[in-house]
């Protein structure tokens, strides 16, 4: 409904000149009609005149029409009703109830939800409820893009009540959807439904399970588990493996932190596992859902290819020559250069004679162990030192460095393999540092975590072991580690400027692992244990190296990735070794993977050449959504298809537990000027909603006096003044 009516702003000073001059253009007008004879043209001319005064006059005093429109519908009150996968926490006591009767986030907002609960305001304000939930393809829930939908679906909204926990994990902070709200005068109800405080539970947060192992060798599954119970306690996890091996461990956890631990599984047969870890409900635990976890993990019969390069057959050699030969797991090459005797290679078929000539044959390897060599006349070529470099770069093999007491190596740190090596060297010192008394190995953080150095089943039996371990007479001549690397044992008493000595140090380069051995005493852990802890160093270190190699791999393609146990949201490298059907590594190709997520979702991810000799491939993607994915990599030039799994870590962001997010809810509020109600009280909330104002009419007003219609009517009459005056020959 509307109405117009006319106003003037007038003053009292406009008003005694209006009066004053419309009266003295009447007189003048009747007088000049009068001096003309009372002729009838000139009086229709003066009562022209006396209109165009007239219309100034009234222009003068700012004319105006004011129209008023009332509303013809009931302003809107918007409630919008979280309903994502947050709000099915346990968490919610009613005002009243007692402390057994708890209510999910969802339940207790269903009073909030009935129509009837709302009939008080239903004669002010029309009601719409709006249930907002998660994206189900993602996961994630948007706040600010609720608020800001229900601003733009409904014209005529008084105000917005929000029932919600808080929690939100997509789009901009929803506080910025407060800011525009506020400038609408639009306020915001917040209601958050939830406790302040987490739950008492026990969350199995990490299940780091390996891609895969190898039969009849130890796989090491850490776990991390989260507790928020006021109290340390004991519990007997469960691993239980789908061909009905079951393991069983203690676990110490701590109260109100995480606790960290690994579980070793010897798996004795080939083939495709699902591994379930189950921690036991606690008395006090309100949550048991997240007390369990499944993972996949294959078990392979793997025939690594190692080579071994050495200047002359010490001790260090021979001895690992023979834990090499003897694992039924590794294909073990030597190299044997005897500088000074004009032949290469030795007495058995584990010997070959020169090194791989070609890059087929050299990427065959997954490890090398580079001796007492360097580059120099009779052992290896600047060449040759460039195609290791490849190897490990862009086949992702592994590369030991062993140096002796010959300083062959020193010669390294002029050639392609020196951004390989992790440490610096002393050149001044090229046969290193040798004593009588034997010297010990002191573990540092990071390796008594490591799987290289595991020698024992328990992290204090691990200790125990290195303290007892026979010590070693010589080491290299090192300076110190560089950056980016992992020291993981160092010289319990030598030390420099730089701090005590590392020896054993690993590092990435491209897509392969490098490992620095400083020592060459690693042959004399056998006294009085045999091959106990020295075949199971190298062996240890030999999978460590290849393992990503091993990923997947087919007859013409490699595929392998980074991180190797990656997290939702995680960006995952992919790369890819690709040869042509005759056997030669492929330079320049098409290659994509296709990507199946656990939820069906597919996507291409299209590969890029690195453009060298080694057809190298890379890609990447970032899983949304944990579990398995299936990854099919296939090329056009070679035509050929393989087929993968990727395991992907961790949970949804809409997690079940999380205490309410008081700060959001609060923000929301304040920014916006409206209030926030906490526990649910509908009587409360309905008495804050009834206290809005309403809506003022609109109002809209039309300034006659500065018209342009005003303005064109006062121009053609004095246009027709000036002609009648002309006709009738006055001018």
């Amino acid at each position: 409904m509307s109405s117009t009516s006319l106003s003037f702003q007038f003053t009292p000073l406009s008003l005694t000149v209006t009066v004053m001059a419309l009266a003295a253009v009447c007189g003048l007008s009747w007088f000049a009609w009068l001096r003309s004879g009372r002729r009838p043209a000139i009086a229709g001319l003066e009562l022209l005149r006396v209109g165009i005064v007239g219309l100034i006059l009234v222009l003068l005093n700012q004319p105006e029409t004011v129209q008023t429109f009332a509303p013809t519908e009931l302003p809107c009150i918007a409630v919008l009703v979280d309903q994502s996968r947050s709000m099915q926490t346990r968490d919610v006591r009613m005002p009243g109830s007692s402390e057994s009767l708890i209510q999910d986030r969802q339940s207790a907002a269903q009073p909030l939800l009935d129509d009837k609960g709302w009939e008080t305001v239903s004669q002010r304000f029309n009601v719409i409820v709006s249930p907002f939930a998660s994206d189900q393809e993602r996961g994630l829930t948007n706040i600010h893009q609720a608020l800001s939908q229900a601003q733009s679906d409904h014209p005529s909204l008084k105000a917005i009540v929000l029932i919600s926990d808080g929690d939100w994990n997509d789009g901009p902070p929803p506080v910025e959807a407060a800011t525009p709200l506020r400038a609408a005068q639009i306020p915001i109800f917040s209601v958050p439904l939830g406790s302040p405080s987490r739950l008492p539970d026990i969350d199995l947060v990490g299940f780091d399970v390996p891609t895969f192992g190898v039969v009849g060798k130890n796989v090491r599954v850490p776990i991390t588990i989260e507790s928020s119970l006021p109290r340390d306690h004991v519990v007997q996890v469960e691993l239980k493996v789908s061909d009905g091996a079951t393991i069983h461990q203690q676990v110490h956890i701590k109260a109100m932190g995480r606790t960290s631990e690994q579980i070793l599984w010897k798996p004795e047969t080939i083939g495709d596992y699902t591994l379930r870890l189950t921690i036991p409900e606690h008395p006090d635990e309100i949550l048991s859902e997240n007390n369990w976890r499944e993972a996949p993990m294959a078990i392979r019969e793997e025939k690594l290819k190692v080579l071994v390069i050495e200047s002359v057959p010490r001790w260090e050699y021979r001895f690992l020559r023979n834990a090499l030969s003897r694992d039924p797991g590794v294909d073990v090459h030597c190299l044997l250069f005897h500088p000074g005797l004009g032949k290469v290679g030795g007495g058995n078929q584990d010997y070959i004679s020169s090194f791989p000539e070609s890059l087929e044959q050299l990427a065959q390897y997954d490890v090398v162990f580079l001796g007492d060599v360097g580059v120099q006349e009779g052992q290896l070529t600047s060449q040759q030192a460039e195609l290791l470099k490849g190897l490990v770069e862009q086949q992702a093999s592994g590369l030991v460095f062993m140096p002796g007491i010959k300083g062959y190596q020193l010669s390294l740190v002029d050639s392609a393999l020196e951004p390989l090596l992790p440490v610096v060297l002393d050149t001044s010192q090229p046969m290193g540092w040798g004593s009588r008394e034997a010297s010990q190995y002191a573990l540092t953080e990071l390796g008594r975590n490591s799987l290289l150095t595991k020698l024992a089943d328990t992290a204090d039996d691990n200790l125990q072991v290195w303290d007892a371990l026979p010590g070693f007479q010589w080491y290299a001549s090192v300076i110190r580690a560089k950056a980016g690397t992992d020291v993981l044992a160092l010289h319990r008493e030598a030390s420099n400027q730089f701090g005590r000595i590392p020896l054993l140090v690993t590092r990435t380069f491209g897509a392969g692992k490098i490992l620095f051995m400083g020592t060459d005493g690693a042959w004399r852990w056998r006294r009085g244990v045999e091959d106990r802890y020295h075949y199971r160093f190298w062996g240890q270190v030999v999978r460590w190296m290849a393992y990503q190699r091993n990923m997947a791999k087919g007859e013409l393609m490699r595929l392998y990735y980074s991180p190797e146990q990656p997290q939702v949201r995680q960006t995952v490298a992919l790369s890819a070794n690709i040869t042509s059907t005759g056997g030669e590594p492929l330079s320049q190709g098409t290659a994509s993977a296709r990507i199946v997520a656990p939820s069906g979702h597919t996507k291409v991810v299209q590969f890029s050449s690195s453009g060298d000799q080694w057809g190298a491939f890379a890609g990447q993607f970032t899983p949304s959504e944990p579990g398995t994915h299936q990854v099919v990599l296939s090329c056009q030039e070679n035509d050929a298809e393989l087929k993968a799994q990727i395991f992907v870590q961790g949970r949804s962001l809409e997690q079940i537990g999380r205490p309410v997010r008081l700060d959001v809810m609060e923000e929301l509020a304040r920014i916006s000027r409206g209030k926030m109600i906490q526990d649910g009280r509908l009587a409360e909330l309905l008495q804050a909603i009834e206290s809005i104002a309403d809506s003022p009419p609109a109002v809209r007003r039309v300034a006659l006096w500065s018209h342009p219609w005003a303005a064109a009517l006062l121009v053609t009459m004095l246009a027709a003044l000036w002609i009648g005056r002309k006709v009738v020959g006055v001018i």
